[in-house]
């Protein structure tokens, strides 16, 4: 029997480049958000070049009576996330010395992920985590289903059924 896989003749590895890796994790009040983020600190700041993306997406107001009205919801709804986002940031940089880059986009969160990551070349993985019991989550089901066959970088799905120390000994 033959063996197909036979790594002989590709071409020596050669020294580790200095280049960012980033980790995009996808920032929300879900119990998934926190164990992917802890996975995801603790990666990068073990790693030369690791940084952290804290991605979040608004979805559009549906309001449409009066612009003003809609213009002040959604002006609202993206300080709120940065806000958040920066919370977030602060945590991961006393857990990790990781400073991460914040995004805030408007749009359909999944399509506005997907888009974003299309646009990146400096990405390492994108992290998500999966519920501790039945369906793994509405990123987790988008994220490794046909469409993972065209991300330009690996997607980590972290168990839900891990705690944060369990987290910390794999990093």
């Amino acid at each position: 029997m033959a063996n197909s896989i036979n790594i002989k003749n590709d071409p020596p590895l050669g020294p580790i480049e200095d280049r960012p890796r980033n980790f995009v994790v996808v920032v929300d009040e879900s119990e998934e958000t926190r164990l992917a983020i802890r996975f995801a600190s603790g990666r990068a700041g073990h790693i030369v070049g690791g940084g952290i993306i804290l991605f979040h997406a608004v979805a559009p107001a549906d309001f449409q009576h009066w612009m003003a009205v809609a213009d002040r919801m959604r002006d609202e709804a993206l300080a709120e996330a940065r806000a958040m986002l920066e919370d977030v940031a602060a945590g991961i940089y006393a857990y990790s010395g990781v400073k991460p880059e914040i995004i805030v986009r408007e749009g359909q969160p999944k399509e506005e992920l997907y888009q974003f990551i299309k646009e990146r070349q400096d990405l390492f993985a994108l992290v998500l985590a999966a519920s501790p019991g039945g369906e793994p989550g509405p990123l987790v089901d988008y994220f490794s289903g046909p469409l993972v066959a065209g991300l330009p970088c690996p997607v980590v799905i972290v168990p839900g059924s891990l705690d944060p120390e369990s987290i910390d000994r794999l990093v």
